[in-house]
């Protein structure tokens, strides 16, 4: 499977421009509300018109600006899946999996619709109407739909965005285990962070409108290029640095000195540490003087199973806080404690 998303589209308040090429696996789009995210699957699914680019799915091509292509969205091969399911109300589950399959006769529309209902746990429910289900219940129904036209491409966009936590999690697994059957490719968007990690296997990071620097997913997380990519993917410190050599940084807004497991990328303009990779320790005699600090106890907050604490050199003037997330195995830490911390050098990254 292949697809190749080269468009530009001019929206006034904001512009949109997606590159974007993939072959194999769940393709995560991952970005705040506004970004391009959905107005990109819009644009594949051949329900918004780009101003110009192309767009080609297994070869075939579905929208061409230069060569006036641009089919409709009934003969693009695409399933749609809506962040709020999209059902029609007056229509049946029956009819609302059968929209899609309007060129097959009666018969094999029953098998499909049959086929799917079982698959999706909801026998019995096809003469009920979406307001007689549950919001789980439902999205099951517009999976069916879009899964029931036997598409080359499914389009998920934010599919768990209405649920609560308890369903969303069981969503999530149902989700993952449909799809293992589908032979298809797979587009996926959201703005949660973990969701898109469990889901995807490559990701794109889309930023005021722009979409373009495709990652795997663990490279991604474990060295953001850019700033966007390091603030979506949920990381807490990031700081300006000066170059000290080729491993060396002062991190500004932290007044300290860092140094990196591996040279800095050309043109380095910022240092970031996740949370949950600063660790507090107790004997330092066991670490290497790199990267070991002692900093003062600003903020603590207490969550569900760690401790958030927020720490700061205040021997430097103007200097910012760090925040470390750790477990609650240690012993609790109040505001004007002194700390020793300890960043992994392998868990440091650099960017422009």
């Amino acid at each position: 499977m292949s697809l190749i998303v080269d468009i530009e589209k001019d929206f006034g308040s904001f512009s949109l421009k997606a590159n974007i090429e993939q072959e194999d696996g769940v393709l995560g789009f991952l970005g705040e509300s506004g970004c391009g995210k959905s107005m990109t699957l819009k644009c594949m699914a051949g329900i918004v018109k780009p101003d110009k680019g192309r767009i080609v799915l297994n070869g075939r091509v579905l929208f061409d600006s230069q060569k006036k292509i641009n089919l409709p969205p009934q003969e693009r091969k695409v399933g749609y899946l809506f962040q709020n399911y999209a059902l029609f109300p007056h229509m049946t589950i029956k009819e609302n999996i059968e929209i899609g399959l309007s060129e097959l006769n009666k018969n094999e529309k029953e098998k499909i619709v049959k086929e799917y209902l079982i698959k999706m746990k909801l026998e019995g429910f096809e003469n009920r109407y979406p307001h007689q289900l549950s919001g789980g219940q439902q999205q099951r129904i517009a999976f069916a739909r879009a899964l029931a036209c036997n598409p080359e491409i499914l389009l998920l966009d934010e599919p768990f965005s209405a649920l609560d936590y308890h369903l969303k999690s069981n969503m999530e697994n149902e989700l993952i285990e449909i799809l293992k059957d589908y032979k298809g490719s797979i587009v996926y968007v959201t703005h949660d962070i973990g969701e898109c990690y469990r889901i995807c296997d490559d990701i794109v990071v889309f930023s005021k409108g722009l979409g373009i620097n495709k990652r795997e997913k663990s490279q991604l997380f474990k060295h953001p290029m850019s700033i966007t990519e390091a603030t979506i993917t949920g990381c807490k410190n990031i700081s300006a640095i000066d170059i000290i050599d080729d491993k060396t940084v002062f991190a500004k807004e932290w007044g300290i000195k860092c140094t990196l497991s591996n040279e800095l990328v050309k043109n380095a303009k910022y240092v970031g540490i996740r949370a949950h990779h600063i660790r507090i320790v107790e004997n330092n005699l066991q670490f290497a003087r790199e990267n070991l600090f002692e900093l003062s106890v600003v903020r603590v907050f207490e969550s569900s199973f760690t401790y958030i604490i927020y720490v700061q050199n205040l021997e430097s003037e103007n200097s910012q806080v760090i925040q470390l997330e750790v477990d609650k195995n240690i012993a609790p830490l109040k505001v004007g404690d002194k700390v020793k911390i300890k960043f992994d050098e392998g868990c440091l990254f650099d960017f422009c």
